[in-house]
């Protein structure tokens, strides 16, 4: 019994160890994904829960929205899911929304949801016959899926006079590639309104219509080709609100009072009075209401600092053009088929413009086709599709006088909804900031997560128009315990790297930040801000992207410490023109992690190439990652950074510091002479040294190249030799032929090393010549001495002969030993 006692006891100690173990250890996790928000949509002014699906999602903690009227009451995680109770604010934007996941290992990609004004009401089956429709009432909003060759049927009540209008959410929401097509028919199944692709809601549907008397009507929505499947979702908002297909004018002036119509209901024209914001909005839209309810999405509409000039009918001709001023935005309608609409107005010698009509991208059907033409009809300039099937040109005025711009669409389509806008814009810099991808298609690391006492890295990209210089990043309004490192990005380059190191006691939090760059001269008055793109759908066979959201807002977060870090150890020598490096990155590693650790060098300086990754060996510290420069590397010290990653319950990543790889002009520059000698003989390459920059002590000059079983030696020299002679030895079996050699300089500095390719030319390797005819037989070698002779001094080996001057040698012997045989 007293050995059972013990025995017990000591499983007791065992079992508290490991539970002391459990609880101190820490629990690194890995990055988390997001794969869908359901439901796709939510009622603004109601509280909803919201689920968060994906993986790796059991540690989160926060919901990042990228615009603002939601509120989080509750949060529960599991591996696969968040669950989040949403308050959304009464006045939220109606339409889309993008909110991402923050655990406290990383932050998940972002997707869309949508907001509307109505309750949710869920597809019941069966609802695929028209005689079985399921019953809704009119001003809600229908979540349901088509699956394949499903027809899904709903019906309403509705008054003579009553407006009916369908609106789908199918292609928008960005789950699959799902093209819907709705309908409203009578009780006779003839179809009141029915349709496919509305651009106003792009390759998703709008069917609306007037109840000619009271009664039944039913809303039909399908595949437009009688697809589907169980990815299939859409989103079908029924009600007897407005939907307008346009707005008209398209635009106007920031903060201005303005009258605008909105075209395209069924039930006719609306006249809204609205205050433009007072702030240039990218993307912004009208929404519109009235006693049958709220459209279920805004109608595009455009800010600009300029006043509007409309269009006055008649315009067909250049010589009607309606009256307008520069730079106004000019605003129309293509009313009808073949209709042309032309603004005359005065422009300015030299006066320069970007001149952009916006039509798809307000969402009209029109394909615009903008020409221009000075008063009397002469054709200047013109242009159909530069921004997709918008069109641009930029143009400078030649004269000062009076000028018209034409304006229709491609097809000599038209219609009541065929709006447009031009707008006239003066030459301005132009700045946006991205993340590179890393792959095609994927939001792969473009966020920014540290982990608490680490750093992270990220290549910043800039596309600059207009303009020129060298930029400055701001961080602005980081999270508490994250700094910036990084320089300036110089004028030819469009990435720079940046580096975001956390301290140890930063607290896990997140936020999303208006990263912005700054032309160094503040005088320019030239920023920028970040932009990222979220691919939703892409058209088989991968290459057509159909539906994508962008944002303007960088996340950033601080996660949880993670088991190893990365360092560059700074190299105490450049890498010169033509070199080559080998640079040490050591991991260090938290004890009892052993995994290898795939590192990347993501930023390569102009002229620098390298493999695309190594790794550091499971066990193992540290690694070389060869570098090597060509010939036109770029001279100056550049900011360089390794990212590591490594199998923490999935990928988790770090970075080095910001090191410096400094490139520079070859130490020494090496001429080589061209060389030649036959199989089994020997001959000398002469290599003459030129010194860009003194070095101390003795370097080494090898010979690189040499054919099969030749040989040389590797030669000394110091910074006053100014020429060497290569000895080569070759074999009898030595390839012939024409080969290509050069040299490689080894220079020692800051007990490292400094290598370079340097030189070039050829060494000719010849078989033999035959024996000339009649020659001479060779004569036996005498007996040798007894008493070994003194050995004379060796002399230096005469110059090697060209294979030319060999032939000419030849041909000189045969000729003396004809001419000696004809004397005798």
């Amino acid at each position: 019994m007293a050995s059972l006692r013990r025995i017990r006891a000591t499983w007791q100690q065992i079992v508290s160890c490991l539970l002391v173990t459990l609880i101190t250890a820490p629990l690194f996790a890995a990055s988390p994904s997001l794969g869908i928000i359901l439901p796709r949509g939510i009622q603004r002014g109601v509280e909803t829960e919201v689920t968060f699906n994906g993986g790796r999602l059991d540690d989160a903690e926060e919901i990042f929205f990228y615009s603002p009227g939601f509120e989080v009451l509750s949060l529960e995680a599991t591996a696969s899911q968040v669950k989040v109770k949403v308050k959304v604010n009464e006045n939220a934007r109606l339409g889309e929304h993008v909110a991402q996941v923050r655990t406290r290992s990383g932050i998940s990609e972002y997707k869309t949801f949508f907001v509307s004004p109505y309750a949710n009401v869920d597809e019941v089956e069966p609802n695929s016959s028209f005689d079985e429709p399921q019953a809704i009432a009119m001003n809600v909003t229908v979540q349901g899926v088509v699956t394949n060759e499903d027809v899904d049927y709903y019906v309403v009540e509705a008054k003579a006079g009553q407006r009916i209008s369908a609106e789908v959410e199918g292609m928008r929401l960005g789950t699959t590639q799902f093209d819907p097509y709705i309908a409203v028919l009578n009780s006779k199944r003839f179809e009141l309104s029915a349709d496919d692709d509305t651009p106003l809601v792009r390759q998703d549907a709008v069917a609306s219509a007037v109840a000619p008397e009271d009664g039944k009507y039913y809303i039909m929505v399908r595949e437009s080709s009688y697809g589907g499947n169980g990815n299939c979702r859409y989103r079908l908002h029924v009600g007897t609100f407005p939907r307008p297909t346009a707005v008209y004018p398209a635009g106007g002036k920031v903060g201005e009072a303005m009258q605008v119509k909105f075209l395209g209901d069924p039930s006719g024209e609306l006249v809204r009075d609205i205050t433009v914001p007072s702030e240039l909005l990218t993307e912004y839209g009208l929404e519109i209401s009235d006693e049958g309810g709220v459209a279920p999405s805004p109608n595009t509409f455009m800010i600009s600092e300029n006043d509007n000039s409309l269009e006055v009918e008649p315009n067909n001709e250049v010589a009607q053009g309606s009256p307008a001023a520069l730079p106004n935005a000019f605003n129309g309608i293509i009313q009808e088929a073949n209709d042309i609409d032309c603004f005359k107005f005065t422009a300015t010698k030299g006066q320069v413009f970007d001149i952009e009509c916006y039509a798809r991208r307000v969402r009209s059907p029109l394909d615009p086709v903008m020409n221009l033409y000075r008063a009397n009809g002469q054709s200047l300039a013109g242009n159909d599709d530069s921004r997709g099937p918008d069109s641009y040109f930029r143009y400078t005025f030649p004269d000062d006088g009076e000028y018209v711009l034409r304006i229709t669409d491609h097809l000599g389509r038209g219609g009541a909804d065929f709006v447009y806008r031009v707008e006239f814009r003066a030459v301005k810099p132009v700045l946006t900031l991205g993340i590179p991808r890393v792959a095609r298609y994927s939001q792969y690391r473009q966020q920014i997560y540290v982990a608490r006492g680490n750093r992270f890295a990220t290549l910043m990209s800039a596309s600059r128009s207009n303009f020129g210089g060298d930029l400055t990043f701001e961080g602005n309004n980081l999270p508490e315990g994250i700094s910036m490192v990084t320089e300036n990005m110089p004028s030819n380059m469009s990435v720079a790297p940046i580096v975001f190191e956390a301290t140890a006691d930063a607290p896990l939090a997140g936020k999303l930040v208006d990263f912005q760059a700054k032309h160094v001269d503040a005088n320019t008055g030239i920023a920028g801000g970040f932009r990222n793109r979220a691919d939703l759908i892409i058209g088989a066979p991968g290459q057509s992207l159909y539906v994508w959201k962008d944002v303007g807002q960088l996340a950033v977060a601080v996660v949880d410490e993670l088991p190893f870090q990365l360092e560059i150890v700074q190299p105490n020598v450049p890498i010169v023109q033509n070199g080559e490096m080998q640079l040490k990155i050591v991991a260090h590693r938290k004890e009892g992690f052993t995994k290898a650790i795939n590192v990347q060098f993501p930023f390569r300086p102009p002229g620098i190439g390298t493999t695309s990754s190594v790794n550091i060996p499971e066990g193992q510290n540290e690694v070389l990652y060869p570098l090597n420069a060509a010939g036109n590397a770029q001279v100056r010290e550049w900011p360089i950074y390794a990212l590591g990653s490594s199998d923490v319950n999935g990928a988790a990543w770090v970075s080095s510091q910001l090191a410096k790889l400094n490139v520079t002009a070859p130490i020494v520059n090496v001429a080589m002479e061209r060389a030649s000698c036959e199989q089994g003989q020997e001959t000398q390459l002469v290599v003459n040294l030129t010194h860009v920059t003194e070095f101390e002590g003795t370097a080494k000059l090898e010979l690189v190249g040499l054919p099969a079983k030749a040989a040389t030696q590797v030669l000394d020299f110091t910074k006053e030799t100014e020429q060497l002679i290569f000895n080569i030895t070759t074999a009898a079996d030595t390839p012939a032929g024409k080969h290509n050699v050069f040299c490689k300089v080894h220079i020692t500095q800051n007990e490292e090393p400094i290598i370079a390719r340097s030189g070039g030319t050829q060494l000719q390797v010849d078989k033999p010549l035959p024996p000339p005819p009649n020659a001479k037989p060779m004569p036996k070698p005498m007996p040798m001495a007894t008493a070994e002779a003194p050995k004379p001094a060796p002399k230096p080996m005469a110059k090697p002969l060209t294979r030319l001057e060999k032939l000419r040698l030849a041909a000189k012997e045969r000729a003396q030993q004809t001419a000696g045989s004809e004397e005798e």
